[in-house]
C-alpha cells in the first residue's frame, strides 16, 4: 500500500487532466480527482472532497493538492469533517508540478510527509533538514570511475579552502544517456526518490528533491550532473541517482 492523493481543483477536467498526467509516471498510486462543483460547474464541492477524502482514506497517509485559494479552504474543511483513519496532510504546491512529484514519491514507497515535501519542493521551499549548500563540497568530491557513472564516499572533514566546512557524504559525476535529457520524466523520478530517502542532496547545485530545479537545469544528452548528498543515507541517494542515469531512465 501507498501514500494516496486527492487532486482539489475548481475544474473537472482540470483535476482529471492532471491525475491523467501524473499517472503516467506513478501508475500505482491512487490519485482521486475532486474537481468541479457536484452539478457540473466551476467551483469547488466540499461534498465531492469528502467523498474523495473517503475513497482514499485506508492508505499510509493522504495528501492534498489544490489550485485556488478558495480550493484551499475547501479542502481545509472537508479535511476536518472527514471521517476515517490515517494521516492527511494538505500540500502547498502547485497542482501539476507537485502532483507529478508527489506521485513518483508515493510510488517509490516514500512516507505522507516525504511525498508532501516532494510536492512542496516543486516551487522552492526549503526542506525541514539542513540544506546542502551549508556544507561545501571537498575538493576531492566526485571522482568518478572513468565512464562518468562512479560514486565515491567522501569522508567528513573541512573543505579546500573552506575551514570548519563539511565536505559532502557522497558524491558522484553522471552523464545523461538519455536522448531528451532532463525533462519532466526523469526530473520527476530523481526527485519522487530522493524525497523518500534521509538526505540532503543537490545536483548541479540545485535541490535534487526539486522538480522544477532540476527542471530548470536545461541538462541535455552528455551533460553531467555532480550529485552532493549528505545524512544518513547519502550514499543511497548517490547511488540512485546513479542508477538512474544509468538505465536511461527507462528511456531511449
Amino acid at each position: 500500500m501507498t501514500v494516496r492523493i486527492v487532486v482539489v481543483s475548481h475544474s473537472d477536467k482540470i483535476a482529471e487532466g492532471a491525475v491523467e498526467l501524473a499517472a503516467q509516471m506513478a501508475p500505482d498510486v491512487m490519485m482521486v480527482p475532486a474537481g468541479g462543483t457536484s452539478d457540473g460547474r466551476i467551483g469547488t464541492s466540499m461534498e465531492k472532497v469528502m467523498a474523495a477524502l473517503e475513497t482514499a482514506a485506508g492508505a499510509d497517509g493522504v495528501v492534498v493538492l489544490t489550485d485556488l485559494g478558495s480550493a484551499v479552504m475547501t479542502a481545509e474543511s472537508a479535511m476536518e469533517f472527514a471521517e476515517g483513519s490515517g494521516t492527511v496532510l494538505l500540500a502547498d504546491a502547485p497542482i501539476i508540478e507537485g502532483l507529478v512529484a508527489a506521485a513518483v514519491a508515493a510510488q517509490g514507497g516514500a512516507s505522507v510527509h516525504a511525498v508532501r515535501r516532494a510536492a512542496e519542493a516543486t516551487h522552492g521551499y526549503p526542506a525541514p533538514r539542513p540544506k546542502a549548500e551549508n556544507y561545501p563540497a571537498a575538493a576531492t568530491a566526485g571522482k568518478t570511475d572513468g565512464k562518468g557513472l562512479g560514486m565515491q564516499p567522501v569522508a567528513d572533514g573541512p573543505a579546500a579552502g573552506e575551514p570548519g566546512a563539511l565536505a559532502p557524504d557522497a558524491s558522484g559525476d553522471f552523464e545523461l544517456v538519455n536522448l531528451a535529457g532532463m525533462h519532466a520524466r526523469p526530473a520527476a523520478k530523481i526527485a519522487g526518490g530522493l524525497s523518500a530517502l534521509d538526505a540532503e542532496v543537490t545536483v548541479n547545485g540545485v535541490d535534487g528533491a526539486s522538480m522544477t530545479g532540476l527542471m530548470t537545469l536545461g541538462a541535455g544528452k552528455g551533460s553531467v550532473l555532480h550529485v552532493e548528498a549528505y545524512g544518513p543515507d547519502a550514499e543511497r541517494a548517490v547511488a540512485y541517482v546513479a542508477a538512474m542515469v544509468r538505465d536511461g531512465f527507462g528511456e531511449p
